[in-house]
């Protein structure tokens, strides 16, 4: 570290920046880094995107008494986090990058107030947060967003904007699909904030959006969620297909053993929709169907 405040300037040695100040280009500067595209590494920068983050999960309500954050980087995030919570725990999988963050946040770890775990979120043992706020890596957004909803915990998390937009998406729409079924299924999902390029250093090749999901039970009956979720990924990787087609074409993914008897069991009108025009609801019947009379499981594929 090189002795600057959050303003860049020269500070007391004997006291460290305030927490929720600090200046996110000054932490990259003390950091010794720069972003890398290649390592999923672009740093979020702008302070008005940066503040307005943990107030996302403040006007929900959310209990802040323990926020998990994911891809801390820095710390630009982690020092906002730090400043409305009782407790961070700060995931980074960069060993460079996480010895920095115990360097730069020695007074709050000291505190008990932050713990920086070094690793990768998909793989390490993830605490009893009551909250995750998150700046995610792009590469596995997907992966770490669904190891995070089935923990029915409220969410705000940064994603690429085409992938929010998906999350949120409502049937019958461009956007509707996999994603938004399977989102919806833990949580309702809303898009809060577009994000620039600009906001991030370096900047992505893709805009942003922030997400806020609110952790919910859903409003139907559905199987199992490990055979729910393998049907759906079926007949959505045939979505442009009838639902007759894409239920009989796709038994290799679902494990059905007899998708005929699906078809011939379900309703007719249903069967001759596309998936992006099939409501979750509908959706649950049809897999509740499909497990009774589909033989699920005796496919040799399955």
């Amino acid at each position: 570290m090189n002795g600057e405040n959050a303003s860049g300037s020269p500070s007391d040695p004997n006291s460290g920046p305030e927490t929720g100040s600090r200046d996110p280009d000054a932490l990259i500067r003390r950091a010794s880094v720069r972003g890398d595209p290649d390592h999923d590494q672009h740093f979020l920068v702008d302070d008005r995107v940066l503040d307005r983050l943990p107030g996302y999960a403040e006007e929900a309500g959310v209990d802040l008494s323990h926020v998990l954050e994911i891809g801390a980087g820095t710390g630009a995030l982690t020092d906002r986090l730090l400043a409305v919570a009782d407790r961070v725990t700060a995931i980074e999988r960069d060993p460079d990058l996480a010895a920095f963050l115990r360097e730069e946040f020695a007074a709050e770890i000291d505190e008990g107030r932050l713990t920086v775990v070094e690793g990768d979120a998909l793989e390490v043992d993830l605490p009893d947060f009551s909250a995750s706020i998150s700046n995610l890596p792009y590469g596995p957004s997907s992966e770490l967003a669904f190891r995070l909803l089935p923990e029915g915990r409220p969410l705000v998390l940064m994603f690429q904007r085409e992938f929010a937009e998906r999350m949120a998406a409502e049937p019958g729409t461009d956007d509707y699909g996999r994603l938004s079924v399977t989102a919806g299924h833990y949580a309702d999902v809303e898009v809060v904030e577009p994000v620039p390029k600009e906001a991030f250093s370096p900047p992505p090749a893709v805009q942003s959006a922030v997400v806020r999901t609110t952790p919910r039970d859903p409003d139907y009956e559905a199987p199992d969620v490990e055979f729910f979720m393998d049907f759906l990924k079926a007949v959505f990787t045939q979505r442009r297909k009838t639902m007759r087609n894409a239920v009989r074409n796709t038994a290799h993914i679902s494990g059905l053993g007899d998708p005929d008897a699906v078809v011939e069991a379900a309703d007719e009108d249903l069967m001759g929709r596309r998936a992006g025009n099939v409501t979750p609801a509908e959706f649950a019947d049809l897999a509740t169907l499909a497990r009774e009379v589909g033989d699920p499981g005796e496919h040799p594929s399955a």
